[in-house]
């Protein structure tokens, strides 16, 4: 167990130093690709009525949540019949490539650079990557803010919610997370393709969201207090906000980091044409400015490493006890 724990902090640590390079082929687009096959055959095998696609999506969920989390449970078991440490560098490889911190820091970078450089389409290219709204019509503050929503509600998606996983059950459990987590993004819209046939995933993911994201919101204000920020407002606006979205859990981390910076975040937005009427989530005390998408990674960096040093203190206090 304590070196399954040393494999998430070495693999935390690889996230910083290599990111998520474009050469090297990620685990998560064969799960991407899992999901993709099960659900033709699961359309193929059930009705297409709103009772056949809600068990359709049931086994999606099951199957590709089971099949991901036992492939990496598997490939562990295999590794370490042969050796212990083979264990242990594969689980250190494994929990690397479930986090995404430097991943995400670089990729809402471009925007900021093109921002910086006053490239506006060249901001906009750069933030369509990141995000699922439509980009074309955004102005330098619907880019900028588009860019510090994705990093604040991926603290929790992409670094603090897996981490939370690996350290209760190491890379297997990381892997199960993200399986829901992508089948999400995935099949997870309320749209004629998916309301049906994708409920199960969305609902699963709001469940094990829910302790992940309250618990990013806290680790982000107290992250927020060490860098300097306004870590009292923080904390006011997280109270008043972080259920102004119809997500149970996406706007915790957004509303913290609205505190934190003095900033309104979200409104309305268009997605795939449409125009959806959302909530702000804080205030408008100063204009966004494309600095902040700095400032939110910075917040991003700081709750990153204020959550790995937390919750293996807390592991390593209960195997102590134990």
């Amino acid at each position: 167990m304590e070196l399954s724990m040393l494999a998430v902090g070495l693999g935390f640590i690889l996230d910083l130093l290599i990111g998520d390079p474009h050469w090297l082929y990620h685990p998560i687009r064969l799960v991407g690709h899992l999901i993709s096959t099960l659900e033709t055959l699961l359309r193929k095998i059930f009705s297409k009525t709103k009772q056949g696609e809600l068990i359709a999506g049931g086994f999606l969920l099951v199957l590709t949540a089971g099949i991901t989390s036992g492939v990496a449970w598997g490939l562990l078991a295999l590794a370490k019949s042969v050796h212990p440490y083979l264990h242990f560098l594969l689980e250190t490889v494994m929990c690397y490539q479930l986090l995404a911190t430097k991943a995400l820091k670089d990729e809402t970078m471009k925007v900021y650079q093109a921002l910086k450089a006053g490239d506006l389409t060249g901001a906009r290219d750069a933030v369509a990557m990141v995000v699922g709204r439509d980009t074309a019509v955004l102005d330098e503050i619907g880019v900028t803010k588009a860019a510090v929503e994705t990093v604040a509600e991926n603290t929790s998606d992409g670094i603090v919610a897996p981490l939370l996983f690996m350290v209760i059950g190491g890379a297997p459990f990381g892997y199960f997370y993200k399986a829901v987590n992508t089948m999400d993004s995935m099949v997870g819209y309320k749209n004629e393709r998916y309301l049906y046939f994708g409920r199960a995933a969305a609902k699963f993911d709001d469940l094990v969201n829910y302790l992940p994201a309250r618990i990013s919101a806290l680790l982000m204000i107290g992250a927020s207090a060490c860098l300097g920020m306004d870590a009292k407002h923080a904390w006011k606006i997280y109270k008043r906000d972080r259920y102004q979205h119809s997500s149970p859990n996406s706007a915790h981390t957004e509303a913290v980091t609205a505190g934190a910076l003095h900033i309104q975040l979200a409104g309305n937005a268009y997605y795939f044409g449409t125009l959806y009427q959302k909530p702000t989530l804080g205030d408008d005390h100063r204009a966004v400015e494309y600095q902040d998408i700095k400032r939110a990674n910075q917040l991003l960096y700081g709750t990153a490493v204020l959550a790995l040093l937390v919750f293996l203190l807390v592991k390593g206090a209960i195997l102590w006890i134990m």
